[in-house]
């Protein structure tokens, strides 16, 4: 059965999807419907200096930006509200995910999840603020696939915009298998459009998990596009970038990142080469397995332009 392309939408990573790399991959691979922001949450009864950089509408080039919130209670959620009210940011997403046990165990995330009265009273902040539009990404639960069944019913009855499930439970962070029966199952009961998030790496995995879930509304995907970032572009376009290609699009995309921190960092080589080193976690399949280690093993700037140099990725 043919099926239509589904949008597809950049996760949030903390460390990794901040803006300056949001803003660099949409001018560089595109290919997506949406950029997500790694989660805001207050902290010591503020908020980072980072987060307000990475929200800022002044800081963000790509169309159709949601930014993400975690919280525990209605009243942190409610300053965080107000914290993106006041940066003009409408597009919410909250977080009942993130597996993180530190945060879990205080019943942030996906740690909330086995408590119903908790995710309602949390959610009760939506209907508080008719002038945003929200959204909910979340797992199967955090110690049991039939916790997202419990609170189906509590998410049926909110104006979300959409659902994003991520089929695992959250101790297991991103062990073991996705659990599709389990997706299925809450399928069966959402009333919202269902956005399918995890371990899809490639074209195949996109037209995989559409062709089994065709009533999906799109998918989410994180460490795939860190892996490769032309993978939203091929699977829109149906055509695969060559390895030359694929490199230099890299070499714009990582020029245009690296502009950007030395424009605003300070704390010299090692403050911008521990920053830089994240972008390249991931795509080593990519680049090659040697530039890949030369890039790791840099110990300071000079070092590190040097593998990338050899690597034709500068």
């Amino acid at each position: 059965m043919s099926l239509p392309k589904l949008p597809i939408y950049f996760a949030p990573l903390q460390g990794y999807t901040e803006a300056d790399y949001r803003n660099a991959h949409a001018a560089v691979f595109g290919g997506i419907a949406g950029y997500y922001t790694p989660f805001v949450r207050v902290e010591t009864g503020g908020f980072r200096n980072k987060d307000v950089r990475d929200i800022s509408p002044f800081n963000n080039k790509v169309d159709n930006l949601t930014v993400q919130f975690l919280a525990n209670n209605q009243e942190k959620a409610e300053k965080i509200l107000a914290f993106f009210a006041e940066h003009q940011c409408k597009t919410i997403d909250i977080n009942m995910g993130c597996p993180f046990p530190m945060l879990a165990k205080r019943h942030n995330g996906s740690g909330i999840l086995p408590y119903p009265d908790e995710v309602k009273a949390l959610l009760s902040v939506i209907e508080k603020h008719p002038d945003m539009k929200f959204s909910v990404k979340m797992r199967l639960g955090w110690d049991d696939p039939n916790e997202c069944l419990a609170i189906a019913p509590i998410l049926n009855e909110l104006p979300l915009d959409h659902i994003t499930l991520h089929p695992r439970l959250g101790k297991q962070q991103y062990k073991g298998e996705v659990d599709l029966i389990g997706f299925a199952a809450f399928a069966e009961l959402c009333k919202h459009p269902l956005i399918y998030n995890g371990d899809l790496e490639t074209v195949e995995d996109i037209e995989d998990i559409h062709q089994q879930f065709p009533q999906i509304a799109g998918v989410m995907i994180g460490r795939g596009l860190l892996k490769n970032p032309a993978l939203a572009l091929e699977y829109q376009t149906g055509e695969r970038l060559s390895e030359s290609e694929l490199r230099q699009r890299f070499k714009q995309m990582h020029a245009l990142v690296l502009a950007q921190y030395e424009s605003r960092m300070e704390g010299g080589d090692l403050q911008m080469l521990n920053k830089l080193k994240t972008f390249w976690e991931y795509p080593e399949e990519a680049i090659g397995r040697k530039t890949w280690k030369n890039i790791k093993k840099s110990i300071n700037m000079d070092k590190y332009r040097t593998a990338l140099s050899q690597g034709g990725l500068l």
